[in-house]
Formats: structure tokens, sequence, C-alpha cells
């Protein structure tokens, strides 16, 4: 494999390179629940196994409170008004459609707060949840916290759907992983 010499880089440009790829880690997980909420209905997104376990509807709240607790409010200094308990709490169904454009439009919100942060702001040190933080390790806790609760979110839907559930994405070359033809 050939590869090429890493290009001489500034801070702003890796600060703003952080932020692109936390942005598109984000909308990749959003396209992915997304995927998983168009095979469910809203009785399954609100079903919980027992009463100490989430809903996927309470999943999708959660991922809401904690994106702008941490990315938006917590690198652009907006106010924070997450209520985390009633995250888990909330029992009156909200329709799908709804959750998924409260979902869509926070993760658009969090993309707009980490376009352009300034390598002074990316390790500045703020208050997010009681933690000292900056926004370089905000990131880092956010990004793969969305990832991981994805991926509960893929693995309740399949197990509601069995071999009904319809897989995103599955590879078709060697290359990407698909099955060598024997025939």
């Amino acid at each position: 494999m050939e590869t090429s010499p890493a290009p001489q880089l500034g801070a702003q440009q890796i600060s703003s390179a952080i932020g692109v790829e936390a942005a598109h880690e984000l909308n990749e997980a959003m396209k992915r629940i997304e995927h998983c909420l168009r095979q469910l209905t809203d009785e399954q997104i609100w079903w919980r196994p027992d009463e100490s376990q989430n809903s996927i509807a309470n999943l999708i709240l959660h991922l809401c409170g904690n994106l702008r607790q941490w990315l938006i409010s917590g690198i652009t200094g907006a106010e924070d008004h997450r209520k985390r308990p009633a995250e888990f709490a909330q029992r009156q169904a909200i329709p799908t459609a709804d959750l998924l454009a409260l979902l869509r439009s926070t993760v658009a919100e969090t993309t707009l707060s980490l376009a352009n942060v300034s390598p002074a702001e990316m390790l500045r040190v703020r208050r997010i949840q009681g933690f000292s933080q900056s926004a370089l390790s905000a990131i880092f806790h956010s990004v793969p916290h969305f990832r991981g609760h994805t991926q509960e979110i893929i693995y309740r839907t399949r197990c509601f759907l069995g071999d009904k559930y319809q897989f995103a994405w599955t590879p078709s070359t060697p290359e990407e992983g698909a099955a060598m033809s024997t025939t």
C-alpha cells in the first residue's frame, strides 16, 4: 500500500480536522439510528425489557441531552438546561418522527458547535456536568458515548426483528469483507 508523507499542519487545521471528524462520526451514527427506527413501531421504540432498563426512545432522549450538555453548551458556552434524570424517566410516548427530528436537530447543532473550534478553545478547561473538561476531552467523551448507544439501539432492533432486520450495509467485495465465491 502506497502512502504519502503527512502534510505539515498548523494548530487551527488540526483543531478543525478534529471537529470535522467528530461531526462525521456523529452523523454516521445518526444514519444508523434512523435506519433502525424506520424498521420499528412506536411501541417497539418505547418498549423496556424491565423497569431497570431503558427503551430506545429513552436512549435517544439521553443522547440529545448528552450532546447538548457536553458539546453544545460545553463548547459554545450556551446555557445548560439538561435534566438528565428526565431523559430516563420519560414514559409518555413521543412519536418516532418527533424523536428523530429532535435527534437530527441536536446532531446538526452539535456539528455547528464543532466547526472551527480554535486551538485555544479546544484545550481550554471548563466545567461540564461537574467535571473539568477541555473541548477535546468532551469530544472524546461524547462521540464514543453516542456510538456506544447507537450500537445498543442496533442490537435492540435486531433482537426485535430477527431475520427481518434489514442491514444498512453489507460488504460486496473481498476488500470490504465479503465472502469469496466458491463457485
